[in-house]
């Protein structure tokens, strides 16, 4: 086999398995990244600090490797450079996907336009930009008025408002009026680095993730997960789990509909990674990526799932080689979904968690040693540790950190990985001012740990102010009637009210706190509230 020289964009921790993939196989490896203290930089035979979004000196940066130590191959995963890497193989003649489908499936205007053309499912959408945006505003703020024509882009809550060419879900958001969508719009247009946003007909359904390989004119699924996307307005996905529970049907009528759009956008030669719903009006597409999934997707759960390294095919395709999943041996033994398209299956399962934190500053992170002694877990990835600012999430890359399993039954992958987020606890930094602020706030937006009726809440409230909770005694004895029937309810780290009760007073045994508060601050903030609660007044 040949032993090839990767000029690989980005070296985050995303990036890793593309970087030791490529180093195995024994590939020279030259990264490339706008920040020199990237966590993978070091992995790499050579860095090179340039910007990713520096277009120009990447390519001029390739030919001169192409020239004196010869390059010939490029490489992305789970960034959103895919159309610099297609820019590049142009520039230099290496095997990628063109530039031109790149593009299309980079910015999400002209993917939508793509799939209209081409008759892929996918919603109505309209572009906007600064100038947009400043009408919508006006019409929200002073007439009224819808401000667009209603035959082409009827006004129909609710809808979605996303930048053009950002991922994580950064700034994607759902608008159910239209003040709302005036908001969401100049939110949306800045966080595009070409100032460009799409208003688009929300879709309802389950979502799930989609991983491929396509080459000569032959698509093979490679990868299929169902996504556990959270709190509306907002699309957090808190963890995927790999294969899908959906019947075969199901599958089969999302993966038809994803290869129509990889048709769509000309992917030929390479990686397509798809965002995919199953509505009420049938399998859609949300999108269409030019590369391998981020997200722990691509590098972690289906290598767990599947026994197959996905980076390693896809770094093949990349270099020129065939990669071995496309030799004719080897498709005759996969299912074949329609004509040019196979589908893989896994033979394991593999799940996916996030664990995420109430806003304020963190004091100490724990259990972490007790979550990796969980059996079927894999990995358990921190992102928040002692000192950093966190926030509740509203987009992917806001969380505090992911645990991966891989077991012989979804039920074990799932319960593995769950398990572990729950045994991890964020204890924040008292008397914060934005915690004290959450947990204080009746909005809907972040929701509570624990959703509770009306009538539970106005109990609650109506607790004399003279009334202490006193952990001495036990929690048993002072719960509220009504607030028992919410014990095995679970928070946003899949702990149990219950649990979240006997851990405080097992790290509490003697705190004292105003009974309203103790519940107030338990139902809106789970285990952090509490904890929060009895530190601030220990501070005071």
């Amino acid at each position: 086999m040949k032993k090839h020289h990767l000029l690989m964009l980005g070296a985050g921790f995303m990036q890793k398995p593309a970087i030791e993939s490529a180093k195995k196989l024994g590939w020279r490896v030259t990264v490339v990244d706008g920040n020199p203290k990237a966590v993978c930089a070091s992995l790499a035979d050579a860095f090179e600090p340039i910007d990713l979004k520096d277009t120009k000196a990447l390519i001029e940066f390739a030919k001169k490797l192409k020239e004196t130590e010869n390059l010939d191959c490029v490489f992305t995963a789970g960034t959103d450079f895919s159309a610099s890497v297609a820019a590049i193989a142009e520039a230099c003649g290496f095997n990628s996907h063109s530039l031109e489908a790149a593009l299309n499936a980079t910015d999400k205007s002209r993917m939508r336009s793509r799939f209209a053309s081409y008759g892929a499912p996918s919603p109505k959408f309209i572009e906007t930009d600064s100038v947009m945006a400043q009408r919508i505003n006006d019409c929200a703020l002073k007439s009224g008025k819808w401000p667009f024509d209603e035959k082409t882009f009827p006004e129909k809550y609710p809808l979605v408002v996303k930048p053009v060419d950002n991922m994580g879900a950064r700034g994607c958001i759902t608008v159910f009026s239209l003040r709302e969508l005036a908001e969401a719009v100049q939110t949306a247009v800045p966080l595009s680095r070409t100032g460009r946003a799409i208003i688009e007909e929300y879709m309802d359904g389950p979502e799930f993730s989609i991983d491929s390989l396509v080459f000569e004119d032959k698509l093979i699924i490679t990868g299929f997960a169902d996504r556990h996307i959270y709190y509306p307005p907002y699309f957090i996905e808190m963890g995927h789990t790999m294969p899908t529970e959906f019947s075969e049907e199901d599958r089969n009528a999302v993966i038809k509909a994803f290869a129509k759009g990889v048709k769509a956008l000309g992917l030929s030669c390479g990686a397509a990674k798809g965002d995919m719903k199953l509505t009420s009006n049938g399998a859609m597409i949300g999108e269409i990526a030019a590369r391998l999934s981020g997200g722990y997707m691509s590098g972690w759960t289906f290598p767990y799932a599947s026994g197959l390294n996905l980076t390693e095919q896809a770094l093949f395709l990349a270099s020129g080689e065939k990669s071995p999943i496309f030799d004719d041996g080897n498709l005759k033994k996969l299912p074949k979904i329609a004509n040019g398209v196979w589908y893989l299956p896994p033979e394991k399962w593999s799940a996916e968690r996030a664990w995420i934190s109430i806003p304020g500053k963190v004091q100490s992170v724990s259990g972490l040693k007790e979550a990796e002694k969980i059996k079927f877990l894999k990995d358990i990835f921190p992102r928040s540790g002692e000192g950093d600012t966190v926030v509740f999430p509203e987009n992917n890359v806001e969380k505090c950190g992911n645990c991966i399993s891989k077991a012989d039954t979804r039920l074990k992958a799932v319960n593995a990985a769950e398990d572990a987020v729950a045994s991890i606890e964020i204890r924040l930094e008292p008397c914060n001012a934005e915690t004290k602020d959450f947990l204080e706030s009746r909005k809907t937006f972040p929701p509570s740990a624990f959703q509770v009726s009306a009538d539970v809440a106005a109990d609650i409230d109506a607790i004399a102010d003279e009334r202490i909770f006193d952990s001495s005694i036990g929690w048993e004895c002072q719960i509220p009637h009504s607030l028992r029937a919410y014990l095995e309810a679970k928070d946003w780290n899949h702990r149990t009210m219950k649990s979240v009760l006997d851990r405080f007073i097992e790290l509490e045994p003697s705190a004292k706190l105003k009974m309203r508060t103790f519940w107030r601050y338990l139902i809106r903030g789970s285990l952090q509230g509490v904890l929060f609660a009895v530190d601030s007044c220990k501070k005071n």
